[in-house]
């Protein structure tokens, strides 16, 4: 994580100074730290997707809801990644259009499940 922390750090750092000279290279190095972040971020996301398969296994239930939930995370770090460096670069207007679509696949998502839900609360109720 301190290494992590020194990365990011170093490269707002970097970023800054560039920004003084051509505004474009800063946004350039942003945007290479920001990649090289993410790609440390996917190799801890394989841990976590290792543990739900094998917390899958001891559970008996339906494998789509562990799926669902799978894809509504990358969508939520995929869509924070993506927005955050168009408002580095300038651009909130897509940086806001970017969430609003994430957080609609999000809810496009959820429906199945809580149509589930409903059927299954209903079953109790008759």
């Amino acid at each position: 994580m301190i290494q992590i922390g020194v990365v990011g750090v170093l490269g707002a750092l970097l970023a800054i100074q560039f920004k003084g000279g051509k505004t474009e290279y800063g946004i350039y190095m942003s945007v290479a730290v920001s990649i090289l972040l993410f790609s440390c971020i996917i190799d801890r996301l394989e841990l976590f997707v290792d543990a739900v398969t094998q917390i899958e296994s001891y559970l008996d239930m339906d494998v789509g809801y562990l799926t669902t939930m799978l894809k509504m995370i990358g969508i939520t770090y995929i869509a924070e990644f993506t927005s955050s460096i168009c408002k580095d670069a300038g651009y909130q207007t897509i940086a806001v259009q970017i969430e609003i679509f994430s957080k609609l696949t999000i809810l496009a998502l959820g429906i199945p499940v809580l149509l589930a839900l409903l059927e299954t609360i209903q079953e109790f109720l008759s």
